[in-house]
C-alpha cells in the first residue's frame, strides 16, 4: 500500500488523467450502446416460470406489455356521446402510433365488460409491440400525452402499467444532489478547509460516475435490474465519500504531528487505507453472496453494486492520494495551518465530547450496554411481520396518473382487476377441452373469485388459457391464499382423469413463486455472508471474540432497519407523508439485496473502530486503555461518516422509485444505528466487559492462520512479540479474564 501511495503522489498527474480518461472512455461507450435492463423476476422451475413460458409459446402476440387509459366521469355516463366521440378519437390516434400492436376500446363489441355497472367509469387496454423494459421511453410517453390531450371538465383521464410508469417523473437527479451537497457541508464543519472537504466528493463522484456508466454496458451482457444504477450510485456514494474521508482525517492527523505532505499521504495509505481496503472487501463478499441464491435477477445486481465499490475503493487508494499530493497543506485549515508554524507539531489528542464519552462508557458498561440492547430489540420487533409481496401501483404517490388509473379501475371494478390471474394449460383432446369447459364453471364459484374469462385456445389448439379476476387486489393476502387454493384443491380436483396441467400465473402468483424461492434459499445465503465475514475479521484481528461479536452486531443492525422498513412500508407510518405512496408489502427480492449491502456497510464501522482498538492493544496490552483510546479517536469520525452516509442514503427518498426510497431509508436507518448505537456504544461496553477475552486466539490457530492484518508490518510485529507476553500472563493467572492485564 505504502508504494501505491508513493507511486500516486510522485506521478500525481498521471494518476489523475488515467481516472479522467477511465470516467471518459467507460462514458462514452455507455452513451453510444445505450442501456438494456431487465427487471426479470421469473424463476425457473416455478409454476408461474411456466405459464409465462406455455403463453409465450402458444400465443406470440401476447407478449408485448399491456397497459390501460381510464377515464372517468363523476356526473353523466362514459357511454355519453361527447364522452364516447372523444374518447374513441383518442383511442384510433393511439392506435396509430409506433410501437403500438392492439387496441381494445369499451365501445367495440369485445369490450362490453370494460364499462363499469354504474357507467361512471371505463378503461381500454393498450398493447405494446414489446415488453416494457424493452420500450423506448418516448414511444410510452406518446400514448400518455394523446391520453392527457382527451381530458376536459367533467371527463377525467388516467393512465396505468408497466410503459406508462417509464413515464413517470423520478425526481431527475434531485437526490444525488442534495446528497452531495450536505455531504459537503459535514466535510467542510468537520476539516474547516474547502479544498480537503471537497477532495472525498471529488473521488467519490469521478468513481461512482465510471462505475454507473459501467453497469450500462454490463446490462447487454446479463440480465441487470433497471434499479441496479440508482442502488449502486446510493451505495458509492454512500461508502466512496466515508472512504476518503477517513483517509483524508487520517492524512490531516499526520500533517499535524509535523510529518512531510508526501510521507503522511503515504502513512494514510498505508495505514487507513489498508482498513478501507479491506471493508470494501466485506461489502463485496456480502454483495456477492447473492450469487449463490442462483437467480439471474439478482446476480446482476451483485455484480453492479460490487463493482461500484470496487471501484470508490480503488480511487480511494489512487485517485485521493494524488490530489492530495496537489493540495498539500492546504488539507489544514488555515488556523491549523498557523498554530502549526506557530507552535510547530502537536500529536492530537482525543479531547472533548469523544473523550468524555470515551471515559463514560467505560465506567458505565452494564447500564449503557442494557440500554442500547433494548433500543435495537424494540425497533426489531416489526420484523416479525414481514410480509413478502406484490407491491403494485397502488402503491405510487397518490398524485401519480399509475395511481389515480389503479384507484379508478378498483372503484368501478372491484380491485382484482388490476391484477387478474392467468391459468395456461396443454390441451390434448376433447376430454381436456371439456374439462376446461367445466373449470369456468367451478372458477365462478370458488371462494375469492369475482370473474372468470371463457377459455381462450390458441390457432393450433394445443394450448388455452382463461383470466381469473380475484375479489381483492393483487398485494392482499386474500389474493395469496386463492392462488394456493386454486393450486393446491380446485385445479388438482378439475384435472382429475385428464391430461392437463394448469398452471396458476400472473402478477400475484410469479411474485408469491419469486419469494417462495428466496426464502428458501435465505438461511444458506445469510449463513454463507455472516461466515465468510466472520473468516476476514478473525484473519484481521486473530481474535475469535471480534468476529463473533460483530456478527451479532451486524444481524442486530439488519433486523432493526428492517423493522423500520415494515413500520414504513408495510404498516404505512408516514409513508403517504414522505410521498412514498400507500401502504403494501415489501418486494420479495428486498431482503436479499439489504442484507447484502447492511451486513457489508455494518462491517465497515466495525473495522474503522476495531482497528484502531487493535493497534492500542498492540502496543500496550491493555484491553481498557485500547478501548478506550480507540472509542475516542475513532467516534468523532465515524459520527461524521455516519451523517454523510444517513443524509446521501435519504436524498434517495426524493428520487420518486419506491424500490430505492426503501433502500435509502433502510440503509439510513441501519448507519444511524450501528454508528450511534451499536458501534459507539454497545460494542465498546461489551469489550470492556469482557476484558483480555476480546484478543483471545488458541495458540494452535494463531500459529496456521495466513497473515493479512490490517495493522502495518510495525504494528505486526509488537502483536508477535505481545503474543508471547499474554502467552506467559495466561500461566501465570488463572482468575477471571477480566483480572488479566488489559
Amino acid at each position: 500500500m505504502a508504494a501505491l501511495a508513493r507511486w500516486c503522489v510522485q506521478r500525481r498527474l498521471v494518476a489523475v488523467l488515467l481516472w479522467l480518461l477511465a470516467f471518459g472512455g467507460v462514458t462514452a461507450g455507455a452513451v453510444v450502446t445505450g442501456t438494456a435492463y431487465s427487471n426479470d423476476y421469473q424463476v425457473p422451475g416455478t409454476e408461474s416460470g411456466r405459464a409465462t413460458q406455455l403463453l409465450e409459446d402458444g400465443f406470440p402476440g401476447l407478449g408485448g406489455d399491456s397497459d390501460t387509459v381510464v377515464w372517468h366521469t363523476p356526473s353523466g355516463t362514459v357511454r355519453a356521446a361527447d364522452v364516447e366521440q372523444t374518447m374513441t378519437r383518442t383511442l384510433d390516434e393511439i392506435a396509430e402510433l409506433p410501437g403500438i400492436a392492439a387496441v381494445t376500446s369499451p365501445y367495440d363489441k369485445q369490450g362490453t365488460a370494460q364499462i363499469s355497472e354504474d357507467g361512471h367509469t371505463a378503461y381500454a387496454t393498450v398493447t405494446f409491440d414489446d415488453s416494457a423494459e424493452n420500450l423506448d421511453q418516448g414511444e410510452a410517453q406518446a400514448v400518455v400525452s394523446a391520453a392527457e390531450d382527451a381530458e376536459a371538465d367533467g371527463l377525467q383521464v388516467e393512465l396505468g402499467g408497466s410503459a406508462v410508469a417509464l413515464t413517470e417523473s423520478s425526481g431527475g437527479h434531485l437526490a444525488e444532489v442534495v446528497g452531495v451537497a450536505v455531504a459537503a457541508v459535514v466535510l467542510f464543519l468537520a476539516f474547516g478547509s474547502l479544498a480537503a472537504s471537497l477532495l472525498p466528493i471529488a473521488t467519490a463522484l469521478v468513481s461512482v460516475g465510471t462505475a454507473y456508466a459501467a453497469i450500462a454496458l454490463l446490462g447487454h451482457a446479463m440480465t441487470v435490474a433497471d434499479f441496479a444504477p440508482m442502488l449502486g450510485m446510493l451505495i458509492g456514494l454512500g461508502v466512496g465519500i466515508d472512504y476518503a474521508l477517513f483517509i483524508v482525517t487520517r492524512h490531516r492527523r499526520g500533517l499535524k504531528r509535523g510529518l512531510p505532505v508526501a510521507e503522511s499521504i503515504t502513512n494514510a495509505v498505508s495505514t487507513t487505507g489498508r482498513a478501507v481496503v479491506f471493508a470494501g472487501a466485506t461489502v463485496c463478499i456480502a454483495l456477492l453472496g447473492m450469487l449463490i441464491l442462483q437467480l439471474s435477477f439478482l446476480n446482476g445486481v451483485a455484480i453492479a453494486a460490487s463493482l461500484t465499490v470496487v471501484l470508490t475503493v480503488a480511487a480511494s487508494v489512487t485517485l485521493l492520494p494524488a490530489l492530495l499530493s496537489f493540495i498539500g497543506l492546504r488539507a489544514l485549515s488555515r488556523r491549523e495551518r498557523r498554530r502549526l508554524t506557530e507552535h510547530g507539531p502537536e500529536p492530537e489528542l482525543p479531547t472533548g465530547f469523544a473523550a468524555r464519552w470515551s471515559a463514560f462508557v467505560e465506567r458505565h458498561p452494564k447500564a449503557l450496554g442494557a440500554i442500547a440492547l433494548a433500543v435495537i430489540t424494540v425497533l426489531a420487533l416489526p420484523t416479525l411481520g414481514l410480509r413478502l409481496g406484490t407491491s403494485d401501483q397502488g402503491n405510487d404517490p397518490q398524485t401519480s396518473t399509475t395511481r389515480q388509473a389503479y384507484d379508478l379501475l378498483a372503484e368501478g371494478f372491484g380491485p382484482g382487476v388490476n391484477g387478474p390471474l392467468t391459468l395456461v394449460t396443454k390441451v390434448d383432446g376433447g376430454d381436456d377441452k371439456l374439462a376446461l369447459d367445466n373449470l369456468d364453471a367451478t372458477l365462478r364459484g370458488t371462494e375469492g373469485v369475482a370473474s372468470v374469462t371463457p377459455v381462450t385456445y390458441n390457432s393450433g389448439g394445443d394450448t388455452a388459457y382463461l383470466t381469473v379476476v380475484p375479489e381483492s387486489s393483487p398485494q392482499s393476502r386474500q389474493t395469496s391464499d386463492l392462488v394456493d387454493r386454486l393450486r393446491d384443491e380446485i385445479l388438482p380436483r378439475a384435472q382429475t382423469g385428464t391430461s392437463l396441467d394448469v398452471n396458476v400465473g400472473g402478477m400475484t402468483a410469479g411474485y408469491d413463486d419469486f419469494a417462495d424461492v428466496i426464502v428458501g434459499k435465505l438461511p444458506l445465503f445469510v449463513g454463507v455472508v455472516v461466515g465468510l465475514g466472520c473468516l476476514l475479521l478473525l484473519l484481521a484481528f486473530r481474535s475469535v471474540g471480534i468476529p463473533l461479536k460483530a456478527a451479532v452486531m451486524n444481524v442486530a443492525a439488519v433486523a432493526a432497519a428492517f423493522g423500520v422498513v415494515v413500520a414504513i412500508f408495510q404498516w404505512g407510518w408516514g409513508s403517504e407523508l414522505l410521498g412514498l405512496g400507500r401502504a403494501g408489502p415489501i418486494e420479495p427480492f428486498l431482503p436479499v439485496i439489504m442484507v447484502s449491502v447492511l451486513f457489508g456497510l455494518s462491517m465497515d464501522y466495525q473495522v474503522f473502530l476495531v482497528s484502531r482498538m487493535y493497534e492500542e492493544w498492540l502496543e500496550t496490552g491493555d484491553n481498557r486503555r485500547a478501548v478506550r483510546i480507540g472509542l475516542a479517536e475513532t467516534s468523532r469520525v465515524i459520527n461524521s461518516a455516519a451523517v454523510i452516509m444517513i443524509s446521501v442514503f435519504l436524498a434517495f427518498v426524493l428520487s420518486g422509485d419506491r424500490v430505492i426510497a426503501m433502500f435509502g431509508i433502510a440503509l439510513a436507518a441501519a448507519v444511524a444505528l450501528d454508528a450511534f448505537i451499536l458501534r459507539t456504544l454497545l460494542v465498546p461496553a461489551l469489550m470492556h466487559m469482557l476484558g483480555g477475552a476480546n484478543w483471545w486466539l488458541p495458540r494452535w490457530l494463531e500459529r496456521r492462520m495466513p497473515r493479512i492484518s490490517i495493522e502495518p508490518p510495525e504494528s505486526r510485529a509488537a502483536h508477535e512479540r505481545l503474543t508471547d507476553v499474554v502467552a506467559e500472563l495466561e500461566k501465570e493467572q488463572r482468575g477471571d479474564v477480566r483480572d488479566i492485564a488489559g
